[in-house]
């Protein structure tokens, strides 16, 4: 047989086999990048357990997934439980009415703030009459409820998948510890790029893994925790709910927990309530100034940081292509694309 031929043959074939076996790891791509990052980020927890099992790789990696696997499990299963009942009510309380009698008699008054608010709904050409805000409030409330509540059914619907790739992370977070050095100079050999550049990339996969799992991660938790304690502490009602939003949103640079707790604050206030509006909004600004830029940047080293605007865009359109692991994938795709 003609030689270009056969050659011809075997890389139709090794290409059909490329793309099958891409889409078998794609499957499961967010399990294997969640153990990469976890397994990067943890790997000096891992050195310190191994000198505790004297070298034992076997034992220490297990010791390091049985306590992944418990701090992932035991918090996070009554939480989403709580979480997924608060989100439901506050869509029932939020589809029939949201009283607003309040707001309306404020935006109504002829205070400065009043006037000032009014004049820029003019000059927007949005109408602020109290069937507006009615209808604005009570969209408002529905589609947050509604959409928390979905996600965290489907979730709970989809319980299966969710413990495959559970378990898959895990997985393979042990065979990474167990086997990462022999595994990176396995794939060390195979990529046809110098072993410099090589140590680039994986140094900064590894920084980007510190900066989400513990820089991001920690703070956001922490910061869910302490902005969810303010909404109970000054009544505000839904605090696992909004601790939860402030979680996430801690994620965008700038912006951050800002976005609901500058409009709680104003809500206080505009209900007669000044000195707990002041209060509330103190608390939050102190904590959020706190964690911003004095305990998260310990955790990100200085050649992590991009520009605000990057990471900006980087979540947003992760969010967009990818759902909520967006906040993951988005900064991840722009710091490798960047170190290449």
């Amino acid at each position: 047989m003609d030689k270009r031929f056969i050659g011809k043959f075997f890389l139709s074939i090794l290409v059909g086999a490329a793309i099958l076996f891409c889409l078998l790891f794609w499957t499961y791509i967010s399990s294997i990048i969640l153990a990469l990052l976890i397994s990067s980020a943890l790997f000096p927890v891992y050195l310190m357990i191994k000198k505790l099992f004297k070298g034992n790789v076997t034992f220490a990696s297990l010791f390091m997934c049985i306590w992944i696997a418990l701090i992932l499990i035991i918090p996070v299963g009554g939480f989403v439980g709580t979480l997924s009942n608060e989100a439901y009510d506050f869509y029932n309380r939020s589809k029939d009415s949201v009283s607003l009698r309040k707001i309306q008699e404020y935006l109504e008054g002829n205070s400065t703030l009043a006037q000032r608010i009014r004049k820029a709904g003019k000059m927007a050409n949005i109408k602020l009459d109290p069937k507006a805000l009615q209808e604005l409030a009570t969209s408002v409330g529905k589609n947050v409820g509604l959409f928390l509540s979905k996600q965290l059914h489907s979730m709970a619907s989809n319980l299966l998948s969710f413990l495959i790739h559970f378990f898959l992370m895990i997985f393979m977070i042990y065979y990474i510890f167990r086997d990462g050095d022999r595994l990176k100079k396995y794939i060390s050999e195979l990529l046809p790029f110098p072993v410099e550049q090589q140590e680039l990339v994986v140094n900064k996969f590894r920084e980007m893994g510190k900066a989400i799992i513990i820089g991001n991660g920690l703070s956001a938790i922490i910061q869910g925790i302490l902005g969810g304690f303010g909404f109970f502490l000054f009544g505000l009602g839904s605090p696992f709910l909004w601790g939860t939003v402030i979680g996430f949103l801690t994620f965008l640079p700038v912006v951050g927990a800002s976005v609901v707790f500058f409009p709680a604050s104003i809500i206080l206030y505009i209900q007669g309530k000044t000195g707990p509006a002041i209060g509330y909004l103190v608390y939050n600004l102190c904590y959020s100034i706190i964690m911003e830029n004095i305990i998260k940047p310990r955790f990100i080293s200085k050649g992590m940081h991009m520009n605000p605007i990057l990471v900006f865009i980087g979540i947003l359109g992760g969010l967009k292509l990818f759902g909520i692991l967006g906040v993951i994938y988005g900064p991840l795709i722009m710091t490798i694309f960047l170190t290449l």
